[in-house]
């Protein structure tokens, strides 16, 4: 089906900024200039044989320099962003047709974890193998089964039933076996009230930390859990949970399972701030809906403090729409608190802070310190400057104002932040492209240290298709979102994300208008 592109008035929930009426024509021309050259990288990324799509490429997107091996959420990407680039009209329906049909066919062939229809964390894309071994140095991969990761697959697949009608009876073939209460575990974990996923398990004991169990799905032997819960609220995690609610394989009680953040005692004073908050009750269940501050604005932290972890959820689930209490202030006070740091407290001159490429080799995690709750939470810079500011009434902080060196921009974060600031986040991203040379044949390059200028030349399969998916709802009326819930999913999902009230608030910081 084909969309017609439009442009949308949307809030810009900036300090102080009032919403724009309209979004300009050439606002939508540069996005589609953006998502033309973002879809060449993915089609470069996928092999042409199998329609898997590998981690990353170089930024030449020469077929070389692609990787040899592939994740859940990679392939899931590459087929949300093969639906936008029919939407926008990038590429041919029966093309794009005729790559989903390739990429299913794959995913019903390659090998699954049987008691749980869950697939493994790492594939060869080229042959659709199970990896044993490290494809770069030859090292042992002990075969994974993530959580997140099998959450980002199984929303693709919502995605495609609903966008090409001629494909329903595959996608839901693959969605229909994945069983996510393989990984909640029902016994809530210490101080939270309620169960919560786990991070995922092996087959076999993997050494190191896990913890042996029979399947929490109660299907074939027992497996090696890993010792950590996805136990706070703002995180990519919560798309699994959102999809586990929805098809009845969770209860709903798992939306009550995770820190908003830690508690404030100070037995949890390693936390990066010492929170505020109330306790309020959901269906009985106590949580306590605790915030963070930032220059005068409460919001509620994500672990490290970046982008993808309070955003990306939200390219699929109308968060914000559905809960205006929650999500609807949260994510805009986040998007003023990167803007904030990246402008004003840094003084980068750019803002956006993601895990991504590290432009000076290998990857690494940025983020806004203060805004997460891990105590050396993610750097916004290559110094990888770690705030710790006092915790009033428990502990004194050794470097309440850090000096901030070489910055690290992330460009997909600032795709992320077009709902709630699009002036800003297109204004962000002309002056990555323009000043900072943060542009090459595939769209954006992947992170861009500000001071130095050194750009990291790669193109992560993840990244670039949340920027797809970010245009595409922009320019076609949140399209993803419409085809990813239904009504069974709104009827189950959307009371309880409504009834939600966080402690989130603009404080001093005049709200937008």
């Amino acid at each position: 089906m084909k969309h017609v592109l439009a442009t949308l008035a949307v809030a810009s929930l900036v300090l102080g900024a009032a919403a724009p009426a309209q979004a300009s024509p050439s606002h939508g021309n540069t996005l589609e200039r953006y998502a033309r050259d973002t879809w060449a990288s993915l089609d470069a990324m996928t092999d042409p044989a199998t329609g898997l799509t590998a981690d990353n490429i170089g930024g030449a997107l020469g077929p070389a320099s692609r990787a040899a091996y592939t994740s859940p959420t990679n392939i899931g990407g590459y087929l949300w962003s093969t639906v936008t680039a029919r939407d926008l009209g990038i590429i041919a329906e029966d093309d794009a047709r005729s790559r989903l049909t390739k990429t299913l066919a794959a995913l019903s062939a390659i090998e699954r974890n049987p008691a749980s229809g869950m697939f493994y964390n790492w594939y060869d894309p080229a042959t659709g193998a199970k990896l044993t071994t490290w494809p770069d140095s030859g090292d042992e991969v002990k075969p994974f089964l993530s959580t997140v990761d099998n959450g980002w697959l199984a929303a693709a697949l919502r995605i495609v039933r609903a966008a090409e009608p001629s494909l329903v009876a595959e996608a839901d073939a693959l969605y229909d076996s994945m069983d996510f209460g393989a990984f909640f575990d029902p016994v809530p974990p210490a101080n939270l009230p309620a169960g919560t996923n786990r991070g995922g398990f092996w087959e076999a004991e993997p050494g190191g930390c896990s913890v042996r169990h029979p399947n929490y799905n109660g299907v074939g032997p027992e497996v090696f859990y890993t010792c950590h819960h996805y136990d706070t609220t703002v995180s990519e995690s919560r798309i699994a949970t959102y999809l586990g609610i929805s098809n009845g394989s969770l209860p709903p009680s798992a939306l009550y399972g995770t820190f908003r953040t830690m508690p404030e005692s100070c037995d949890w004073a390693w936390q990066e701030q010492r929170p505020s908050g109330v306790v309020r009750e959901y269906d009985g269940i106590p949580v306590y809906e605790g915030v963070y501050s930032y220059r005068g604005m409460s919001f509620v932290p994500s672990w490290g403090g970046s982008m993808f972890e309070s955003l990306m959820p939200d390219l699929l689930v109308p968060e914000a729409e559905w809960g205006p209490r929650s999500w609807g202030l949260n994510h805009a006070i986040t998007v003023a608190v990167q803007k904030a740091h990246g402008l004003d407290e840094a003084g980068y001159g750019y803002w956006g802070f993601s895990p991504a490429s590290n432009p000076f080799g290998g990857y690494a995690e940025y983020g806004v310190d203060l805004a997460g709750i891990r105590s050396d939470g993610y750097p916004s810079d290559r110094e990888a400057s770690n705030a710790d500011i006092d915790r009033p009434g428990c502990s004194t902080g050794t470097n309440p104002t850090p000096s901030y060196g070489d910055g690290v921009v992330t460009p997909h974060a600032s795709f992320l932040a077009l709902p709630y600031d699009r002036k800003g986040a297109l204004k962000n991203l002309s002056r990555i492209e323009k000043k900072l040379g943060g542009y090459g044949p595939g769209g954006f390059y992947d992170a861009i240290a500000t001071r130095s200028g050194t750009v990291a030349e790669r193109y992560l399969s993840l990244d670039q298709s949340m920027i797809m998916a970010a245009i595409g709802n922009e320019l076609s009326d949140d399209s993803l979102k419409h085809y990813f819930v239904d009504a069974e999913m709104e009827q189950r999902l959307r009371p309880l994300i409504e009834a939600q009230v966080f402690g989130s608030n603009w404080g001093s910081v005049r709200p937008p208008r």
